[in-house]
């Protein structure tokens, strides 16, 4: 996913491990669904993102440690215990949005980013 020159409104950013803030994509395109979306970063990395039906952002990595494949843009959110999880759309393995931890085996888990949005990434 790539930003479309000319958009306006706010912007999706991710706090990338020194390099402050990474501009994902439009706000507008996450939806609070049940679904994510997947972005490319600039080290190859993937990053899954969601947003809840109150707003609230959550970026993990988009890798499945279990399958390997990078599918969890692609999975159905839910809560547990008031807590906020996807669960993979291979093997069903829930992973917490803001911890990484996977629900169904504690030793296992994905990295999770910072989210914000901006209103103009170019003065942030």
């Amino acid at each position: 996913m790539t930003l479309a020159s000319g958009t306006t409104g706010p912007k999706v950013q991710l706090r990338l491990d020194g390099d402050g803030w990474f501009t994902v994509c439009d706000l507008s395109l996450l939806t609070p669904e049940g679904r994510g979306v997947a972005a490319l970063l600039p080290d190859g990395r993937q990053v899954a993102l969601f947003r809840d039906r109150a707003g609230r952002l959550y970026g993990i990595d988009n890798r499945d440690p279990f399958g390997g494949a990078a599918v969890l843009s692609r999975g159905l959110t839910g809560t547990h215990d008031g807590r906020p999880f996807v669960a993979s759309p291979l093997l069903k393995q829930r992973f917490d949005l803001l911890s990484g931890r996977c629900l169904d085996d504690e030793s296992v888990r994905v990295a999770t980013y910072e989210v914000r949005t901006a209103l103009d990434p170019l003065l942030d």
